[in-house]
């Protein structure tokens, strides 16, 4: 099957780990949202600047009392609410680009990202080792649409065909090429307005029962 228009799991709002796909998801407090994103934002003024010694310790200091903050609600991965987002744009996960899918089917997926500071890799362009982390969250969670057994990534290849600008609405899109019993064969592309930035294949493998 192969369509030109697809996140580790494929459940409406929340992506629980595997084994809990069924379980009842948990309650996201209000405010979550805002914090990742403070959190993304952060991430890119810290990559920007150059600050003096004096506000380098005034930061860390500050730093190191939200992370001892945090660190008193540490649970579980089972629990934790960072990556089981899949309503949210990176699943509720600083790390991974702010993905945000506007289509989504069991064959196909298209949305839009935008790469801030953070992922500067040099004169305007996203960090080469940024698109195949995009590429692998796009086509993982594509390929566990449905009803799907869960899969893991086997190999994902990404060609680069132009500079990937950051600070800029990129669309992207995914599709499956096609299925061969445990294997699923997935494409992907991200533009930037009609220059084709990169493309990607990829193969993931349903796990067998027992499998992490």
């Amino acid at each position: 099957m192969s369509t030109p228009d697809t996140d580790l799991d494929a459940q409406s709002g929340l992506s629980l780990l595997w084994a809990d796909r069924d379980a009842a998801p948990p309650e996201v407090p209000a405010g979550f949202l805002t914090m990742v994103e403070t959190m993304r934002e952060l991430q890119d003024r810290l990559t920007a600047a150059a600050p003096p010694a004096e506000v380098v310790a005034e930061m860390t200091e500050a730093l190191r009392g939200v992370a001892d903050r945090l660190g008193e609600y540490e649970v579980d991965e089972r629990k934790q609410l960072a990556g089981h987002l899949r309503h949210l744009p990176g699943r509720g996960q600083a790390l991974i680009p702010p993905l945000v899918l506007t289509h989504e089917d069991t064959l196909t997926s298209r949305g839009h990202v935008r790469f801030g500071r953070f992922y500067l890799g040099a004169n305007g362009a996203v960090h080469g080792g940024a698109l195949p982390l995009m590429f692998d969250d796009l086509l993982g969670r594509l390929a566990n649409t449905g009803d799907r057994v869960p899969a893991r990534t086997a190999y994902l290849r990404v060609d680069y065909r132009s500079i990937t600008p950051i600070d800029r609405e990129l669309q992207v899109r995914g599709w499956f090429d096609r299925e061969e019993g445990r294997k699923r064969y997935l494409r992907g592309t991200i533009h930037a307005g009609d220059v084709l930035c990169a493309e990607a294949d990829a193969l993931f493998v349903a796990l067998r029962p027992g499998q992490p």
